[in-house]
């Protein structure tokens, strides 16, 4: 019987058994590949909510400050009375400063509310800060004549009056002649997976003058019927 035969060139082939060192190799290098991307796909996710909030306060203090602005005539804040009053703003605190308020609250945002820590509303420096501050340091407000405090209430799910005052009989709004308003909102962003720590301080601002009143009722600190407004 003759056995197999091989033409010119032609060589035996044979197979070789792989050898456990090589499949635990594979098995280290995947997991660590797999432990890459997955770090990369969380890092992308907290990233993303991170801008999302980011926008959200950008887009709040533009809303508040857009209502804020042309308001400037609306006199002092109310206080309904009922067995359910809602959040009000007293006397001493211009009703356009409520309505900013509202205004963010029922626009919405992407960030949850609880994440809100408060809102300024405020008569604005030339540099868009409260009264002679040039940072938006916690005691910038308080320390001003004319800046207001809003804390999220969750009883009510609304913005809420916390403290601050501005008389709305001292705003100036006259063509050529028009204060400004400010509107700060302070928001801390909560991380999901911790890749970059537990939270994140972020805050931004919108500076917006006054839409001009009527020439009979635009100035400041004067009486209604003698140039001034409520």
């Amino acid at each position: 019987m003759r056995g197999p035969s091989w033409g010119p060139g032609q060589r035996l082939a044979r197979t070789v058994p792989r050898r456990r060192d090589d499949a635990g190799a594979a098995a280290v290098e995947f997991a660590l590949v797999a432990l890459l991307l997955f770090s990369l796909l969380l890092g992308i996710i907290e990233v993303t909510l991170l801008l999302r909030d980011n926008v959200s306060v950008s887009s709040a203090v533009r809303t508040g400050a857009r209502i804020a602005s042309a308001e400037a005539g609306a006199g002092p804040g109310t206080c309904p009375t009922g067995a359910n009053p809602p959040p009000c703003s007293p006397a001493n605190v211009p009703k356009l400063a409520q309505d900013a308020a509202d205004a963010i609250q029922k626009a919405g945002t992407a960030m949850p509310q609880d994440n809100i820590d408060e809102i300024w509303v405020y008569k604005s420096n030339a540099n868009g800060f409260p009264g002679g501050a040039s940072t938006l340091a916690a005691s910038a407000c308080t320390a001003a004549t004319s800046c207001v405090v809003y804390r999220w209430n969750d009883a009510s799910n609304r913005f809420q009056y916390a403290s601050g005052a501005w008389i709305s009989t001292s705003i100036a709004a006259c063509v050529g002649a028009s204060d400004s308003v400010g509107v700060v909102m302070k928001a801390t962003h909560r991380y999901l997976f911790g890749l970059f720590g537990t939270t994140q301080s972020m805050s931004d601002r919108a500076v917006m003058q006054f839409e001009p009143l009527a020439t009979d009722s635009c100035q400041a600190n004067k009486p209604i019927g003698g140039g001034g407004h409520p």
